[in-house]
């Protein structure tokens, strides 16, 4: 014979699979913060590289660089 749920019995097994619902959301969601932080550092690393490839086959020193870099910046402020 089977025995009735009650309705308690039945908002605690919804609260349980939501609990269930929301830990596996936040893997996850902790997951893909993981895989994009991987792309973001590769693309970061290529871009410094792209940059010092630049400052290396510059006619200008890196003094000279940095110090246009500098004065652009100053006259955004």
């Amino acid at each position: 014979m089977r025995r009735r749920v009650t309705k308690d019995e039945t908002l605690e097994q919804k609260i349980v699979k939501a609990q269930e619902k929301v830990a596996r959301t936040a893997a996850a969601h902790e997951r893909a913060v993981d895989a994009l932080q991987i792309l973001l550092d590769k693309r970061d690393a290529k871009r410094k590289e792209e940059v010092w490839e630049a400052i290396i086959n510059s006619r200008k020193s890196y003094e000279e660089i940095l110090k246009m870099i500098r004065d652009e910046m100053t006259e955004e402020d």
